[in-house]
């Protein structure tokens, strides 16, 4: 039964919110360039699957790659400042800055910084991340448990190992709850990084040539921005799947 609520409740929940957005511009005429209605976007995706479904998997490629990054870092780094309540409170402050500074004033010296290929998109997604993937990995390390430190520390475990056995599965639930929110910021920043680079490739590229033209292809537009939404649905599916599997022994999951 709890299985069957897990996957209806979510699917209701969708269709739900696409059948009100219908009836939303249905019963107000609101103008495609406004607000296209579902209906439109599903015809449009019909109408040239391969070309929306390519560029997804483009966008979704330099999201995966980025967040990836962004992952290891924040783990390396958090794990890092776990062990010095100094340097967490020096650095503290530098990610907060990261995390509030509008990435899209920046963007324009990123590009110059490093070129216009794939390397300014895969920084900014991974950059976005950072901060709050961090904030993660040390409040989830910080509480691991004190009897089982003091263990590990009668024994004489080494740092790496105290690492792997105790702060690291720790975090796992914080890291994975963090991750939800990244997975948003990353995708956002994939989105106006590939707009933004000259691109010819890519749901945020193709979707920034159609708003050159709002009148004549509207429906271009918000497919990529349905695509890019839908995107970033299967990415939080993807981190509840892995949650459950990786978390079978935590009180969250049972």
């Amino acid at each position: 039964m709890n299985t069957v609520r897990r996957v209806s409740a979510p699917f209701v929940g969708i269709v739900t919110f696409l059948v009100v957005w219908e009836a939303f511009v249905r019963i107000f005429d609101i103008r495609r360039f406004i607000l296209l209605a579902p209906s439109k976007i599903l015809r449009q995706l019909i109408d040239a699957p391969g070309f929306f479904w390519d560029n997804t998997l483009i966008t979704a490629r330099h999201m995966m790659i980025g967040l990836t990054i962004s992952v290891l870092l924040a783990i390396l780094v958090g794990a890092a400042l776990t062990a010095s309540r100094f340097a967490e409170e020096a650095v503290q402050p530098i990610l907060v800055l990261v995390l509030v500074t509008p990435w899209v004033a920046y963007f324009g010296s990123v590009k110059v910084w490093l070129g216009l290929g794939v390397s300014p998109i895969i920084f900014l997604a991974a950059f976005t991340a950072f901060p709050i993937l961090t904030f993660g990995v040390i409040g989830g390390m910080k509480s691991a448990d004190p009897s089982a430190r003091e263990l590990l520390a009668s024994v004489d475990a080494r740092p790496w190992e105290v690492l792997w056995h105790l702060r690291l599965p720790a975090a796992l639930p914080s890291i994975f709850t963090t991750a939800r929110f990244a997975v948003g910021m990353s995708l956002a920043a994939t989105y106006f990084a590939e707009s933004r680079s000259l691109r010819t490739t890519g749901l945020g590229a193709i979707g920034s040539r159609a708003e050159l033209r709002p009148l004549t292809a509207a429906e271009v537009v918000w497919t990529t921005v349905f695509c890019t939404a839908a995107l970033g649905i299967t990415g939080l599916i993807l981190i509840s799947v892995a949650e459950r599997v990786l978390l079978k022994w935590h009180a969250s999951q049972r």
